[in-house]
Formats: structure tokens, sequence, C-alpha cells
């Protein structure tokens, strides 16, 4: 049985997979992300989710950011263009000699402007595993969402924007948080303001402040005004990105809610997105990364 484990680990959370070849066995988690540990917390952290499933040298591809200059160990940046993933992985010195670690490193932009992803490569890698000789955009929602050209089975480009960082940061720590509370979702006024900020992006932070203003002086719903907070911040970012997504073939992997959001926006604006689950696309990626060791 040539098993391997696949780990997936991000800012604030560990997830590991027992694979047998391309097929999953048994998946884990916990919270020990990359912000709650030092350089040596992390091979305890590994061991804890996965020390009954190794039985002599076990292979072990990593992504995401445990690859940061603040990770385990720091994976340099391959450069755009460049495919998502290669054999160049970066080997980790464990004291457990039955753990064979290496780290998918990210991925850097020089020009046209300064970008980095860590993590998303790897589900790109996965799109690509997915649907073969894709050539298009892949979105990737979620705290800092990438919109990535891709072509030839390259990176071509790509554009980072702060979308969910900036949502979550709005509804909790300003006065829109007293506005904004739930998690419900109304598509109608979402969209509404989907088109308002992708036509009329200038007006954004204008019409944040009417979110409050409607809610004391009309009673306007917590999840109508999420909705359109989400629309506002979503519009403003389809226009950021409009060379990356108008005319083009769009996939989406994210969290489920968000990329119904996107995907909605999108098909608004006449895109017909294909939507592929963030988990299966990072799986397949470091199934891809595993095949060129």
């Amino acid at each position: 049985m040539s098993t391997w484990i696949a780990v997936d680990w991000g800012t604030t959370a560990l997830r590991v997979t027992l694979m047998d070849g391309a097929h999953p066995l048994d998946t884990r988690s916990s919270g020990d992300g990359m912000n709650t540990l030092a350089r040596d917390g992390f091979e305890p952290a590994l061991l804890a989710l996965v020390e009954d499933w190794l039985d002599g040298p076990m292979p072990v591809v990593a992504c995401g950011m445990v690859g940061a200059r603040q990770g385990w160990a720091e994976a340099p940046y391959a450069t755009t263009p460049c495919p998502p993933v290669t054999g160049r992985m970066i080997p980790v010195l464990t004291h457990d000699r039955r753990l064979e670690v290496r780290i998918v490193p990210g991925v850097r932009q020089l020009s046209p402007h300064a970008d980095v992803m860590r993590g998303e490569e790897t589900q790109i890698a996965g799109i690509l595993l997915t649907e073969k000789d894709f050539d298009g955009v892949a979105c990737l929602p979620g705290t800092h969402t990438k919109w990535a050209h891709i072509s030839a089975g390259e990176i071509v480009s790509f554009r980072t924007v702060m979308t969910g960082e900036l949502f979550a940061t709005i509804a909790g720590q300003t006065v829109l948080r007293h506005s904004l509370s739930g998690d419900g979702w109304d598509e109608g006024p979402f969209l509404e303001a989907v088109s308002d900020a992708l036509s009329r992006p200038e007006t954004l932070t204008a019409r944040l402040f009417e979110l409050r203003a409607a809610d004391l002086l009309h009673g306007q719903s917590a999840t109508q005004a999420r909705s359109v907070l989400s629309g506002l911040l979503i519009g403003a970012e389809l226009a950021a990105t409009r060379p990356w997504w108008l005319g083009r073939d769009v996939v989406i992997t994210g969290a489920d809610k968000t990329t119904r959001a996107y995907a909605s926006a999108l098909r608004a604006q006449g895109v017909r997105p294909r939507i592929h689950p963030a988990a299966d696309m990072t799986l397949a990626g470091l199934r891809s990364a595993k095949d060129k060791i």
C-alpha cells in the first residue's frame, strides 16, 4: 500500500489526510494553525494528528502557511510565469525519523504589481489535474481572494483582493457591527449592490454608512445589511479584477457559501463559472505535487 500524508496547513487550522496513492483513507483536523505555533511546535502538532498512521518512514507533502517565513521551514517562492507545483519542494528536518516532510513552495509575482500566494497554488494544481488543458481564470475566494490567469499549465499572472478580511473587519470592528448580526442571506439586495459597486466603485465608502443609517431610520434587517455589504465589496472587487474575468473561462474554488456568492455575482455579469470544492482541489494539488517527487 503506497500510503502518504497530505497536509493543508493554514494560518488558523491544520488538516491532514491519510492517502493510499490517489485515494483518501482518513481526514483529521485541529486548530493548530501557523499563527498558534513557534517553529519547534510544528512537528508535535503534526504528530498529534498522525502518529498512529506511522509505520516506518512516511512521505508527507504539505502546502500553505507552513512554508511561510514564520512557518515550519521557509519554502522560497516560485516566480510567475510558472507551473503551480513542481518537484522542487523543500525538505524539512524532523526529529521523528518516520516523517519525511516536504513543503510545496508558494508563488510570487514581481510585475506588473507585487503579489504572493501560499496554498492557492496547490488548489490551482488541483484544478489543472481535474480540468486538463484548462486555459482561463481561477477565482479562489477567501480571506484574501486570488484571481489567477492560467495558460499552458502555468500561472501567468494573478491579483489578490482583501475582500474577505475587509468584510470580517467591517462586520466585527466598525460601527456597522450593530447592524450586521447573524448570518442571513438575501440574494436580491446582494445582486443589486454588486451591480451598483461594479458600475460606481468610487461610491463604496459612502454606501457603507448607508447600512447603519438604513437600520436606524428604516429598521433595515441585518440579513439585508449583510447581503448588501457583501455585494458592495464583491462588486468593487469585480470592478478591480475585470481584466481577469471578462470574456474568460472561469472556475471558482473556495468555501461553499462564499463560492456561491461569487458565482451568483459573476452569472449576473454573463459569466458562467464552474465550481470545484476547495478541499477537493487542495487534495488533488497535493497529489499532483506528490507525483512529482
